[in-house]
């Protein structure tokens, strides 16, 4: 039996890497006794005591300076921010110091650590809504990984705490199987489909950037990550229906971002539709679309199209949120414009 949660393919992550390793530990805003937010640290307190499972104050600033210091004595911290859009009031330490301290030592110093954070619109409004990965993807020396299945998100996990740079972790809140922070857990498969691959219990690796092909078709290539691969999906089986050949590919990094791959199912199909949640201007969506200009111009049968947030801040009200976020719908739009 596997886990069928993205929390809790993470927390097995982290109890299979904990086990092997007493210097990976953990740190963040209740994440010890209460158990974590989203829950992925539940337990975790009475398997490995306080010295390992560490509760901080409410201050994003000590987190995140806190685990880099541990990781450059020696540690492997993993430090849970409960929103990624708390991560600013850390991005001195985070884009500053943990992405630039082994260049300016000369490789004499490591730091392995993972600052992990939810991300994405779940009813929460302008403050604690937001896709933040261009953020982290733009600052060289760190590594950006965004899961979309429970397969992915204990693989890529276990690879970033074993990482000797700083990786920032993302993890989209519709992914955990609660609705929100300390809720009910439930399991999403039945929500998702088949796409939704449950994590073995048996240890496994995924390399930090290699995209996978989550479904093979012949007549446009989507590109996309997290929570939107499986809207994704699901424009796909629709299309299908109205005879186009849908090739889905989650980046599952965007930082090493996996080209070879996106070149190769663009190669293929002659057509891109890029779709994210995060905003389209200046974001991921935008690089991939460039760097498919500068190599793929001649691959490609029509012009490349954009599904992205709209550029405002996310709204409260539910019904103005799903008309700024993507949805299946606007996939299916835009890939019906590259078919046309």
């Amino acid at each position: 039996m596997g886990y069928e949660r993205v929390a809790d393919a993470i927390r097995a992550a982290i109890i299979e890497e904990m086990d092997a390793d007493p210097d990976v530990v953990m740190l963040g805003e209740d994440i010890a006794a209460f158990g974590g937010a989203y829950r992925v640290s539940e337990g975790l307190l009475e398997r490995y005591g306080p010295r390992r499972v560490l509760d901080t104050p409410i201050s994003e600033i000590a987190i995140a300076g806190t685990a880099i210091g541990a990781a450059m004595t020696g540690l492997r911290p993993i430090a849970e921010f409960q929103f990624n859009d708390f991560m600013a009031c850390a991005m001195d330490q985070i884009c500053n110091q943990a992405a630039k301290i082994r260049l300016m030592m000369g490789g004499q110093v490591r730091v392995p650590v993972v600052f992990r954070a939810p991300y994405g619109a779940t009813g929460r409004a302008a403050q604690h809504s937001q896709s933040l990965e261009a953020w982290f993807a733009h600052t060289p020396g760190l590594k950006v990984v965004m899961p979309s299945t429970p397969y992915d998100a204990k693989g890529l996990m276990r690879s970033a705490v074993r990482d000797d740079n700083p990786v920032v972790f993302l993890e989209h809140k519709m992914l955990y199987g609660a609705a929100s922070p300390g809720g009910k857990a439930k399991t999403v498969v039945g929500v998702l489909g088949p796409s939704f691959r449950e994590a073995p219990e048996d240890p496994y690796l995924i390399p930090i950037g290699e995209a996978d092909v989550k479904r093979a078709g012949e007549d446009v290539t989507i590109v996309s990550t997290g929570y939107m691969v499986h809207k994704s999906l699901r424009a796909a089986e629709r299309l299908e229906s109205m005879g186009i050949g849908c090739e889905v590919v989650d980046l599952r990094t965007v930082s090493p971002l996996d080209m070879g791959t996106v070149l190769r199912s663009v190669g293929k199909t002659g057509r891109a539709v890029i779709a994210m949640e995060s905003v389209g201007d200046f974001g991921v969506a935008a690089e991939v679309a460039a760097r498919l200009a500068e190599d793929g111009l001649f691959y490609l049968d029509a012009p490349v199209r954009r599904v992205c947030a709209r550029f405002v801040p996310i709204p409260f009200a539910p019904a103005c949120e799903a008309d700024v976020i993507p949805s299946e719908e606007d996939v299916v739009a835009a890939v019906r414009a590259v078919c046309a």
